[in-house]
């Protein structure tokens, strides 16, 4: 399997429960034999190690990084402050709990490093994004010759184009100055 990742952005979570319950046991593409999840305080990677034997141990093959948060979780909605209060009851505390997030959230080079097998890798993220109940997942890449747009919006596949325009920042705006063509500057 051949392909690249020319642009993508990330604004995924989900339980890393969820997370390291998928890496128990991932759908992964031909061109990658396993990944390991690494825990380094906050910060989570998730390494590829390519199948094709012909890739030096040296080489660095691609790799996932989320960020670990903690947030809490209510059983229901908690009560909004400065909401109208009738008497003096106590309030009753609502049930809820810590639950640790893996957020994948940047750009390219953020989420998804190195370029060995890193088509591979985008296909387990974007696994991971139909796993997502919060976050989008946009990119741009190209597969068997053909260039493809994933969108991915709270776990669920959306239609996506890829869309060639021109590219403002090329020409001079009405109030941008052409240095091109400036008499002030000196050649």
């Amino acid at each position: 399997m051949t392909g690249r990742v020319f642009r993508l952005h990330s604004t995924l979570e989900l339980p890393l429960e969820d997370l390291e319950e998928y890496l128990d046991d991932p759908d992964l593409p031909d061109e990658i034999d396993e990944v390991t999840l690494t825990r380094r305080n906050n910060t989570l990677i998730i390494n590829a190690e390519a199948s094709d034997e012909s890739l030096s141990k040296y080489t660095p093959t691609a790799q996932l990084k989320a960020s670990v948060t903690e947030t809490r979780v209510y059983e229901e909605e908690p009560p909004r402050a400065g909401g109208p209060s009738w008497g003096d009851e106590e309030e009753e505390e609502i049930p809820s709990e810590l639950v640790e997030f893996a957020c994948f959230k940047g750009d390219r080079e953020t989420v998804l490093q190195n370029t060995a097998v890193q088509y591979g890798m985008f296909e387990v993220l974007k696994e991971i994004a139909a796993l997502s109940e919060k976050g989008t997942l946009t990119a741009i890449s190209e597969h068997d010759d053909k260039l493809e747009a994933t969108r991915i919006v709270e776990g669920e596949q959306r239609p996506a184009t890829v869309e060639v325009v021109e590219n403002p920042q090329n020409s001079a705006g009405k109030n941008g100055v052409d240095w091109r063509d400036n008499e002030f500057i000196d050649e």
